[in-house]
């Protein structure tokens, strides 16, 4: 059986992480979301893949190529402009036949997600969850089909989200036409008589939504048990739990590493750096001494000054933070669709930026990509890409 991913959107309410690259390209453990749904496919027994892709597709194709390196065979169709989920579908049109499975590339599943729809032919996947109401909703029959799924509801109408994870055949394309949403096309079906069975997961299906779910999504990526530590460990160093430390780095006398850390290949950490837990670290990037990392995403090509605090925040490609830096996590009221919600969050910053020394960034700011912050400044809010903060 084949699979068809759907990769192709933006996911623009992941400004500024978004602006280069796909959510699907979103980095959570040093992996993209993207892989975590083809390792779970290829765990499932399913090699055969059709990836649509649209918006910087170069980023998708480069990284996974052919699939060969995955294990996989992949295959790609694009959606040169996004026009929604059944539009995207129907690009894959030529490449399946017969019974396929659907799986959004931007949500983070393992293979009992996946089982769970290979084992009940015509279904539609769904994870019991509180809150419903920015997924679509499942209403059932007494008979456990589908009677409607209900998008972004307004009301409670179940707690049943849908996945976005199906059990399809080849004839949803004659149902297609020119309708842009897949839920359009399935009530469409539903209402023509097609009978699709809801079946639940108890495995892992995680969305990243806003950059406030990419730590707590992180976090999830790092469960994993056991420690590979690669690279030069100087004396001194104490490492606790479970971390995964790749060639080419350097750990400096006096560091502390509490897992689950993850830290890619040629890091340069501390002296006397605490990181962890809940931390992972991209290539190239160097920690300077006596600065404390927690529960954060760190890309790759970052130096973060001496004496900086970075917790619950998320630290994008090529951004250098000169020393005494701070940004913590603590509550606060963020304005989310129309509606003001109270979270507990850091701070997040995109690609290439400036923070000068002693700079402060307060819970929930979101700074764009280019943005140059001088010396002493205090930030919240949002800041546009390439913006001046003097």
């Amino acid at each position: 059986m084949k699979a068809v991913i759907l990769a192709a959107g933006e996911g623009q309410r992941l400004r500024p992480f978004t602006a280069s690259k796909p959510k699907v390209m979103i980095k959570v453990g040093n992996r993209p979301i993207l892989q975590y749904v083809v390792d779970a496919l290829r765990n499932a027994g399913i090699h055969d893949i059709v990836m649509v892709v649209g918006y910087r597709k170069d980023r998708v194709m480069s990284y996974f190529g052919d699939g060969k390196k995955f294990g996989v065979k992949i295959e790609y169709a694009f959606q040169e402009q996004q026009l929604g989920t059944a539009h995207a579908l129907k690009q894959a049109e030529r490449f399946v036949e017969g019974e396929f499975l659907l799986v959004p590339g931007d949500n983070i599943i393992d293979v009992r997600t996946i089982n769970c729809a290979l084992n009940e032919k015509n279904s539609i996947v769904y994870k019991v969850i509180e809150g419903v109401s920015k997924y679509g909703v499942l209403r059932l029959r007494d008979d456990g089909t589908v009677s409607e799924i209900v998008e972004k509801p307004s009301e409670t109408v179940s707690y049943l989200a849908n996945t976005g994870v199906y059990h399809l055949d080849s004839s949803i394309f004659d149902y297609i036409l020119n309708e842009r949403d897949l839920t359009a096309v399935v009530n469409s079906m539903i209402g023509n008589g097609v009978a699709f069975r809801a079946v639940e997961t108890r495995g892992v299906w995680l969305d990243v939504v806003y950059p406030w779910d990419i730590p707590a999504v992180n976090e999830y990526a790092l469960n994993f048990r056991g420690r590979k530590v690669s690279g030069k460990v100087e004396s001194g160093v104490t490492i606790v739990g479970d971390v995964i430390v790749e060639n080419g780095c350097v750990l400096r006398s006096g560091s502390y590493i509490k897992g689950p850390v993850m830290i890619g290949e040629n890091c340069e950490i501390g002296p006397n750096a605490v990181i962890g837990p809940g931390v992972s670290i991209g290539n190239n990037t160097k920690i300077e001494p006596f600065s404390v990392i927690e529960n954060s995403v760190i890309g790759d090509n970052v130096r973060v000054g001496s004496g900086s605090r970075i917790e619950g925040s998320v630290i994008d490609s090529g951004t250098r933070i000169m020393p005494g830096f701070t940004a913590v996590k603590d509550a606060v009221s963020v304005e989310v669709d129309g509606a003001v919600i109270r979270i507990e969050t850091g701070t997040f910053i995109g690609e290439r930026c400036r923070m000068g020394a002693k700079a402060t960034a307060m819970p929930g700011t979101v700074v764009g990509n280019d943005v140059e912050v001088a010396p002493l400044k205090v930030l919240s809010g949002k800041l546009p890409d390439k913006s001046r903060v003097l």
